[in-house]
């Protein structure tokens, strides 16, 4: 049978897919305009599986904070910077996010299972694979609550690079004073790479390693022997320094740490409010 034009169009309309294959699906599925869809959601199973292999490295970073205590990240990639920034695949996301946050999944497998808003995650990641033909992955999200304290967050520029930063022990009246303090460290998280909270994060393997290489360095640049367990461990301190947060100096006054900025405020509003854990999601992280 014949398909007109605006046939195509009111199909393409509903479903985003290409007009060229809104005609072949109509065609296929002889006018029969539900039969249609799905044939064009059995497309995007199949786009989804061509893909599969294609790395995406591309993509955004999304946040959210809900009454101050609860928050949500996640990250989702595609190929092309192009599509990152499409209203598509941005729709998508906060889409995810949203899901995420009504939801409450424990992993990605349980997410892609959920429905949410009438729609099954899964189907619509499918979807969006088959209309938009990239490789389009939820990589990683996380949940993050406080007890006692409180959030922020921080999206850089371009949406490529997030962080979310817990406290607690905060009293209410030290909410608003404190939370601009809270941004410039989260900031500060995205610009310096900290790889750990404290010291006593920092993993003892990783511990020796360093010293490893500090004496080993030493010893062929001729140090003395008695000497160089405090060269190696002076350099650990530097290493603390770049790697631990409470370590760094603050990129808005590097004469302070972070650690001397978070005990003058508590020393000036009598408080006890303590950084217990930070996230940071860049799109070119190693996912773990």
């Amino acid at each position: 049978m014949a398909i007109s034009a605006s046939q195509v169009k009111e199909l393409r309309d509903k479903t985003g897919a290409g007009m060229m294959d809104c005609k072949k699906a109509l065609i296929e599925a002889d006018g029969n305009f539900q039969k249609a869809i799905e044939i064009l959601r059995k497309t995007g199973a199949s786009v989804a599986a061509k893909r599969a292999e294609r790395t995406a490295n591309e993509g955004i970073v999304l946040t959210k904070i809900i009454d101050d205590q609860v928050g949500f990240i996640v990250e989702v990639n595609c190929e092309t910077d192009f599509v990152a920034k499409s209203d598509d695949f941005v729709n998508f996301t906060d889409f995810v996010l949203e899901a995420i946050a009504s939801k409450s999944p424990a992993n990605i497998e349980e997410l892609l299972k959920l429905d949410y808003d009438g729609k099954n995650i899964g189907e619509e990641l499918t979807g969006i694979i088959g209309k938009i033909g990239e490789k389009i992955e939820i990589s990683r999200f996380a949940i993050v609550k406080s007890e006692s304290g409180i959030l922020v967050d921080y999206i850089h520029h371009g949406s490529k690079l997030g962080v979310m930063l817990l406290t607690e022990n905060v009293k209410e009246n030290n909410k608003e004073e404190l939370k601009p303090l809270l941004k410039d460290f989260a900031m500060q998280i995205a610009a310096m790479k900290p790889l750990y909270l404290t010291r006593e994060n920092v993993p003892q393997e990783a511990i020796s390693k360093e010293l490893e290489i500090y004496k080993e360095i030493a010893l062929k640049e001729g140090k003395p022997e008695q000497i160089i367990e405090r060269i190696a461990q002076g350099k650990l301190n530097k290493y603390y320094e770049e790697v631990c947060l409470m370590d760094q100096s603050f990129v808005k006054d590097n004469s302070k740490k972070i650690a001397d900025l978070v005990n003058e405020f508590n020393e000036k509003n009598s408080s006890s409010v303590k950084l217990t854990k930070f996230l940071r999601y860049h799109l070119s992280d190693e996912k773990k």
